[in-house]
């Protein structure tokens, strides 16, 4: 097994930027991206459904701006960016990282377990990334934002077709809302993480599932959330500035 590589120090990439994360409040790669780029000198605005897991969060982080937001309601993803801006004064960055997951064969599956997943995971990419890039349009300054997809995307899983197909779907928005918006001046990239192990991961996945996921990376272990989040800043930031419409597996099981 390859050894979890020291944590990073900060190298100021997103110094000066305002970034949004979506789904910040957990224990995973939403909290953990909102830490990095606070590390690389962003000013952060955290975002989650669960306002109590919120508040507990931006306490946590310290320097930090919270504001309540189901990537469902429409009004809710504006009020997200406009509160943004009314607090900073400009956007710069969006991280998407709401997402919801699930297991369930195709053929126990209700309709309302399969739009939920999509629309929390697909849908509300789609909202928060229209919400951002008509705020960077309106700023004229370009910006980028960063979606978090998954392999499954790529590859078949068991009991995964809603998550694999909204998954796949964000995959295909982060390629097409590129072309739409690079001549603004706006990137919008995706990272596709495996397994990046965490706290809530363990306690609602089976071990046998984690294990079979962990068997599969070349590296003999699970990713750490902190891991996907250098790459999410690293497209973030200005060193990523002639990448657009990519989808970068953070794992070896790109198929």
């Amino acid at each position: 097994m390859i050894p979890v590589p020291k944590y990073p120090e900060g190298a100021n990439l997103l110094r000066d930027k305002v970034v949004v994360v979506t789904a910040a409040a957990g224990t995973g790669i939403g909290s953990a991206v909102a830490k990095r780029s606070l590390e690389e000198g962003a000013q952060v605005v955290l975002s989650d459904w669960h306002e109590r897991r919120l508040r507990e969060k931006a306490e946590e982080l310290g320097d930090v701006h919270a504001i309540p937001c189901d990537v469902t309601s429409e009004d809710q993803v504006q009020a997200l960016i406009d509160g943004t801006i009314a607090r900073f004064g400009r956007i710069d960055v969006l991280i998407n990282n709401a997402g919801l997951g699930g297991s369930k064969s195709i053929v126990d599956m209700a309709d309302d377990e399969w739009f939920r997943v999509l629309d929390v995971t697909l849908n509300g990419t789609f909202r928060a990334t229209r919400a951002a890039a008509r705020a960077f349009i309106a700023q004229g300054d370009g910006g980028a934002i960063v979606n978090n997809a998954s392999v499954v995307g790529w590859r078949a899983q068991a009991e995964q077709a809603h998550y694999a197909a909204a998954k796949a779907g964000v995959m295909a928005l982060t390629r097409c809302a590129a072309v739409d918006v690079a001549p603004h001046g706006i990137r919008v990239n995706a990272v596709a993480p495996s397994l990046a192990m965490h706290p809530f991961l363990a306690k609602v996945t089976t071990e046998e599932l984690l294990a079979d996921l962990t068997a599969r990376e070349v590296s003999g272990r699970a990713a750490q959330p902190w891991e996907v989040a250098n790459v999410m800043v690293f497209l973030a930031s200005d060193h990523a500035s002639y990448l657009t419409g990519e989808v970068i597996s953070v794992s070896s099981q790109h198929a």
